[in-house]
């Protein structure tokens, strides 16, 4: 496959991969990611340039695992990468991908648009962020956590990629929603205590507008 590491190039594929949504979206995020600084150090291959039929997003130099044959149309994650695979070629003139059959990944509809109406901070509540001190947090509450390995990945979205963390009067953590190479939430979470006040929703509102001034489109 070709690694695409002109400039132009990976902004054609962005606006290719945006005009092919939602069946993109896994690697649309990583593209993203790529042409605004690449905090990831991710590299994007493609079986050939311009017309691809194959992408495949992935950290700079390493080889992936798993195994391009199975995934014959839609969207499929594999260990440390993201690939996408039509039958057809996505053409560079922006065409939609058209898969033979109906695509097993139909992702949701965009998320309205936010409005001033949009949900506030309860009172005594902030918006802040997240530092390094609280990895061991980070992964005591993720559903994938509490080891090393993954100790490792908070550390490593947590100084890379955008996040939001609502703070109380004390500056404590009381939730926050983290984000990873593909653009997509990885770690949202409300301390137990803290629950059912609507934290998690002001989080989930300051993501999207954050992420949606910096071009990703948010889905939900």
């Amino acid at each position: 496959m070709k690694i695409l590491t002109c400039s132009a190039h990976l902004q054609q594929l962005e606006g290719i991969l945006r005009k092919s949504l939602p069946i993109a979206l896994p690697v649309f995020g990583a593209v993203l990611n790529i042409n605004r600084g690449n905090p990831g150090q991710f590299e994007v291959l493609v079986d050939k340039w311009p017309e691809f039929g194959a992408l495949l997003a992935r950290p700079s130099g390493e080889v992936a695992s798993g195994d391009m044959g199975h995934c014959r149309r839609g969207v499929t994650r594999c260990p440390g990468t993201c690939q996408a695979h039509s039958e057809q070629p996505w053409h560079h003139a922006g065409a939609p991908v058209r898969a033979p059959h109906p695509c097993t990944h139909t992702g949701t509809p965009p998320s309205p648009p936010l409005t001033p109406a949009s949900p506030r901070p309860a009172p005594g509540v902030h918006v802040g962020s997240l530092s390094p001190s609280h990895v061991d947090l980070l992964n005591d509450t993720w559903p994938y956590g509490g080891n090393a390995r993954s100790r490792r990945f908070l550390a490593e979205i947590l100084g890379r990629f955008p996040q939001v963390c609502l703070q109380d009067s004390s500056g404590q953590p009381v939730a926050w929603v983290l984000t990873d190479h593909f653009g997509t939430g990885t770690h949202s979470y409300t301390l137990p205590e803290h629950r059912r006040h609507g934290h998690m929703q002001v989080a989930l509102t300051v993501a999207a507008q954050r992420a949606h001034a910096r071009g990703f489109p948010t889905f939900g």
